[in-house]
């Protein structure tokens, strides 16, 4: 922290604008030795004020570009620190000759990669849930994707988490108000002014955590796999819905033999969509690698599409038949010269949707099919949804807690439970005990940010 940082905070590569941000206690010191000429000095900009400024080299003055520059003094900086931002012409030998330039310079050093963020949260300038979104905001794909990151990095998921530990630090008192004063007279019994506390909250993490996966759905994308015999036409309509030539199509049966996926957006949420090797029994070893492969995927999306080749109906696939269940959407391929079809076709009870991957008929209802399908399954609720395992490990740890202190049979054991929910809950946010975690959370972040 002793340290002035600095880094690209944009897309490396040739770009119109460039910004490289720099942070700590010589940000102003590094600015000024950019923009003056020994022995002349220049004042540093108004505070969050874009500024043209002509940057030269400390070494020899040699101009490096012109530059609008942002000084951003302490606290009110994304760090918490003094910030400057000089925004660049975004060709290679103009970015490099600045950095070069600010490496130079006494006390300065590039900034590992989540650096400027992890500093934003050492300061006190946001928790660690709105300091997780910010990466997510970075990663994001999909206008879904996006609106859950903004609202987790507005906040919402720290301060919901910080009510939930005021009450069981109120809960706390009590129970320790119980142990230290046995024989005071307190009105209503401590005991039966704590259990309502702990019953509700645990209850209410418990509705929270019951969410199936929701938030960590959308954060990393809804899996569909596309499953069938081979043949039924499974890579044509990979590659319809994915518009593009993704996988291999050949009239010879098991032409694919690993899982092939493509990333789409539907409405605005993010799919995984997973061609997988045709069903069937084969001597061969690779292709029945490939089929095995394919049962996994079929059993680990959250939903499948089905694909039949309509021309045999109704003597259907009868591998595909089996893996039918209620996360399932049915196609009736060839629908185009599968004269036999009948309207309103259905294969063991699930509703059938007739298209034709190679005429792109019926390519359309099946996207609004799916798009519904990720809709209800990643739309966000009312209240904001925990998006990564870190969360849901600390919650259940703290649920377990919660039910430890309810079946405590002295309020010295519940207090201590009660102490250990909390803390989980300030592990989540960063209120507790997250030294070890840190380099964990922001080891995955991008330089400059």
């Amino acid at each position: 922290m002793d340290a002035t940082i600095f880094a690209l905070a944009t897309a490396p590569g040739r770009s119109g604008v460039a910004v490289v941000r720099v942070s700590g206690p010589g940000a102003g010191a590094a600015l000024a030795a950019l923009t003056t000429r020994p022995p002349t000095t220049r004042p540093l900009p108004a505070p969050r004020m874009a500024t043209l400024a002509r940057l030269r080299s400390p070494d020899d003055g040699a101009v490096l570009d012109d530059a609008l520059v942002l000084w951003f003094p302490a606290p009110r900086s994304f760090t918490g620190e003094d910030v400057v931002e000089l925004h660049l012409h975004g060709g290679r030998a103009v970015v490099a000759a600045v950095t070069q330039a600010l490496g130079a310079l006494p006390g300065l050093r590039v900034a590992e990669p989540g650096e400027f963020t992890r500093r934003g949260f050492e300061n006190g300038k946001f928790d660690l849930t709105a300091a997780e979104a910010v990466a997510d905001l970075i990663d994001a794909e999909t206008a879904a994707q996006r609106r859950q990151a903004l609202r987790q990095m507005e906040g919402e998921l720290g301060r919901l988490y910080d009510r939930w530990r005021e009450r069981l630090t109120r809960a706390l008192a009590h129970l320790e108000a119980d142990i230290d004063f046995p024989d005071e007279d307190l009105p209503g019994g401590v005991s039966d002014a704590v259990r309502p506390v702990l019953t509700a909250l645990a209850a209410e993490i418990a509705a929270h955590l019951n969410d199936g996966g929701r938030g960590e759905r959308l954060r990393e994308g809804l899996h569909i796999a596309i499953i069938g015999a081979p043949n039924a036409g499974k890579s044509s309509l990979l590659n319809a819905l994915a518009r593009r030539d993704a996988a291999i199509v050949s009239a010879h049966a098991g032409t694919t033999r690993d899982v092939v996926e493509v990333h789409l957006d539907l409405g605005g949420y993010p799919v995984i969509l997973a061609d997988t090797a045709g069903l069937r029994d084969t001597a061969d070893e690779v292709e029945a690698e490939g089929v095995r492969r394919a049962r996994r995927r079929a059993e680990q999306a959250d939903v499948k599409v089905a694909v039949f080749d309509g021309t045999l109906w109704p003597d259907l696939d009868a591998d595909t038949r089996a893996l039918l269940d209620a996360d399932t959407v049915v196609v009736l391929n060839k629908a185009d010269v599968a004269a036999a079809l009948p309207a309103g076709a259905a294969v063991d009870g699930h509703p059938a949707l007739p298209l034709s991957a190679r005429s792109g008929d019926g390519i359309a209802a099946l996207e609004a099919r799916l798009t519904a399908l990720s809709a209800d399954r990643l739309a966000a609720g009312g209240a904001p949804a925990l998006t990564r395992a870190r969360h849901r490990g600390a919650l259940e740890e703290c649920t377990a807690a919660l039910q430890r202190a309810l079946s405590a049979p002295l309020p010295e054991l519940a207090a201590e439970d009660v102490r250990l929910a909390s803390r989980a809950l300030g592990r989540i946010t960063g209120r507790v005990d997250v030294e070890d975690l840190l380099d964990v959370i922001f080891r995955d972040f991008c330089i400059g940010k």
